[in-house]
């Protein structure tokens, strides 16, 4: 069989994707922190890798997803937490515009993986499944109530999240993760398609979002990232 015959479009992505293969995955452990310094990597969109002076990695809103990918539905699906804010209806553009730079299922060593809220783009099932299968049985898994029910839904155990609210502190290794208040007006208005808001006092910001603050020996606020699918 000739080789342009031999080529699907499953082998096409399957050798093309993750764009950058394992590359940043290396440079994160490789990375040597200097003493009273921390490394930070953007992971495109809202993600963030944080890595201490003390070899502690922490991944924050790694999303691993796309944006829209068809004109086939011009619409909005009912109930986008856009449509409730705004009162519009006609489909967002928002697509994704760099390239997958971390490969989620080379991750290795990593301490926690956080989410500051339960929006698609600020937590992703590919990372948790990753996390799950090739990482060290006691990585824990730390977000407010609504991104903890998500992980447990998808089937990370109860024991390993952590449910946190303004004010909790969580000690990681050599680091500190402080929740703090957060003010998110999509994500009280985010519900479920076939649940329905008119009538009905929303629940607590508490349970939906909260700041990230790291820190220990460094501090870095690592907020509710306002970017556009990136």
């Amino acid at each position: 069989m000739s080789k342009v015959k031999s080529i699907t479009r499953e082998s096409w992505i399957l050798s093309t994707f993750p764009e950058w293969g394992s590359w940043l995955n290396e440079e994160i452990e490789q990375e040597q922190v200097a003493p009273g310094t921390f490394a930070m990597w953007w992971l495109g969109c809202t993600g963030i890798w944080l890595k201490s002076e003390g070899g502690t990695n922490v991944c924050v809103d790694f999303w691993c997803g796309t944006g829209k990918q068809s004109h086939g539905n011009p619409l909005m699906k009912q109930g986008h937490q856009m449509q409730r804010m705004a009162g519009v209806k006609k489909l967002q553009p928002n697509l994704r515009t760099t390239p997958f730079v971390l490969d989620p299922f080379a991750i290795r060593q990593i301490d926690a993986v956080l989410a500051t809220h339960d929006h698609n783009d600020h937590i992703d099932v590919n990372v948790a499944a990753a996390v799950m299968q090739n990482c060290a049985d006691d990585v824990p898994f730390i977000g407010p109530k609504t991104c903890v029910d998500l992980w447990i839904g998808w089937g990370v155990p109860k024991e390993r999240c952590i449910v946190v609210k303004p004010g909790d502190v969580v000690k990681v290794k050599d680091i500190e993760i402080h929740a703090l208040d957060a003010f998110d007006r999509t994500a009280l208005i985010t519900l479920p398609a076939d649940q329905k808001a008119a009538g009905v006092l929303p629940d607590g910001m508490d349970d939906r979002a909260v700041k990230l603050p790291v820190q220990n020996p460094w501090r870095f606020p690592v907020s509710q990232w306002r970017f556009p699918l990136l």
